[in-house]
Formats: structure tokens, C-alpha cells, sequence
């Protein structure tokens, strides 16, 4: 399964209020591992940055104004989020920011029922105790010792990591890989492959035999694959 696993930076807290996004960055995850595919953005916000913003993220007015408009690099946006769904650490605050420049020029908003909030994970999985970024990195071992200053696609990297853990799919993953480095080895013996109660249905059918034998037969009887087969195994003589 495709996730999206996404973090914005912002000039302030509320896009009601005037405040834009200025960055966004996207790691890809399939079936709960990175593949390594990544979508990355600075934008100009057209408005000047906040004392409070910058020291945070360390993006200055002037470093944003010769990057793209939102409407410049929306298409891209889209087309590498796709229809996945959205894994975002406080996902009701970046979505609102995204949606607020998508529903400024005048295009679709992103869903709710798109999103997976990791904060509401962490928090369900360790009440009573801070569940921001950096703490999660420390809880699941991760280093975070580049995050000097808040950065879109460096902290989407560290939350596609401590996601992979929250949900337990790093353990998962170790189990099955020290179970197969077992049967490899054959440490403890070869373990016996376990057979469905009920096979699966053949794929293909009759028809479908027949129709490659008709096609078959359309090649003539030197087709080039035969130059590739072993020779027929001479014949036995007959018994005496």
C-alpha cells in the first residue's frame, strides 16, 4: 500500500488570518517502507515572514520571494500525493494551510478521511506524555540530531521513520527477516511450508489453453524458441 507521508512550514498559525505556506515535503512509503521517492517545494508566501515563523523554520523573506507561487507547483503537488492516503504528525493543522492555498485558486480540497495523524496515534499509544517530533524520535531511537531548525522534508523523513515504528511495522518487519534468515540458514531446522486448507482456483482456463494453442499453431513449425530447447531424448529401443 502507497502512503504519503507529508510536513509544511508556514509564516504563522492560522491561514484564516492571512498566514501562507511556504514549504512542503513528501516522503513516499510502500507497504510501510520508504522507497526513497521524495517531493520537495519552497514557496513564495507573497506576504513578509514573522520574527516568531522564522525562528523556527529560518526562512526569510527574501530567500522566499524568488520561489514559486502556490498555482505554480500545485500540479506537481498533486500528481506525486495522488489519491494516497496523507500520514501528517498534527494532520488538522498542515491540511488546513493546503487546503486553504488550493481553495484560493479555486481547486478541489484535500478530505479528512485522507489523513492519518500520527499525533492522535502517539497519544492513543503513550497518554500522558509529550508526543511532539522530537520526542518521539528520542522514545523510538531515531536520530534527529540534523532537525536544528524545522524543515518540510527533513522532518517528513524523520516522521516516515517514527511512523514505521508507532505502528509497529519495524518489529514486524525484523520478526519476519530473522524468521527467514532462520529458514535460510536452516539453524533450527528446514520448517515445513504451510499448505492452504482450500488451493487456489488455476488462473488459467480451458478456453484460455486453447486460444494459446490456436495462436501457436499461426507461428508455423519453426518457431524461434525452438532453437533454444534441449534435444529430444533418443528413443528406447525395443525390449527383445
Amino acid at each position: 500500500m502507497r502512503e504519503i507521508v507529508l510536513d509544511t512550514e508556514t509564516t504563522g498559525l492560522d491561514p484564516l488570518r492571512g498566514d501562507r505556506l511556504v514549504e512542503i515535503g513528501c516522503v513516499e512509503i510502500f507497504n510501510r517502507m520508504p522507497t526513497g521517492q521524495t517531493y520537495h517545494v519552497y514557496i513564495n508566501p507573497e506576504r513578509d515572514m514573522p520574527a516568531e515563523a522564522f525562528a523556527v523554520h529560518g526562512l526569510s523573506t527574501e530567500f522566499l520571494a524568488s520561489k514559486p507561487l502556490f498555482n505554480e507547483v500545485v500540479d506537481d503537488f498533486l500528481a506525486f500525493i495522488g489519491d494516497t492516503p496523507l500520514v501528517i504528525h498534527n494532520a488538522s493543522f498542515d491540511i488546513s494551510f493546503i487546503n486553504a492555498e488550493l481553495d484560493r485558486i479555486k481547486r478541489k480540497v484535500i478530505p479528512k478521511d485522507r489523513l492519518v495523524d500520527t499525533l492522535l496515534l502517539a497519544r492513543r499509544k503513550h497518554p500522558g506524555v509529550s508526543n511532539r517530533l522530537d520526542d518521539l524520535c528520542s522514545r523510538y531511537q531515531i536520530d534527529n540530531s540534523r532537525r536544528t531548525k524545522h524543515g518540510a522534508l527533513l522532518d517528513s523523513e524523520l516522521l516516515a521513520e517514527v511512523y514505521i515504528d508507532l505502528i509497529g511495522a519495524r518489529q514486524s518487519q525484523l520478526i519476519l527477516a530473522s524468521e527467514t534468515s532462520d529458514a535460510r540458514a536452516g539453524s533450527h531446522g528446514d520448517s515445513p511450508r504451510r499448505q492452504r486448507e482450500t488451493p487456489l482456483l488455476a488462473r488459467v482456463t480451458n478456453a484460455d489453453r486453447e486460444a494459446h494453442r490456436a495462436f501457436v499453431a499461426t507461428l508455423g513449425d519453426k518457431p524461434l524458441w525452438n532453437d533454444y530447447l534441449p534435444p529430444p531424448a533418443p528413443a528406447e529401443a525395443p525390449a527383445a
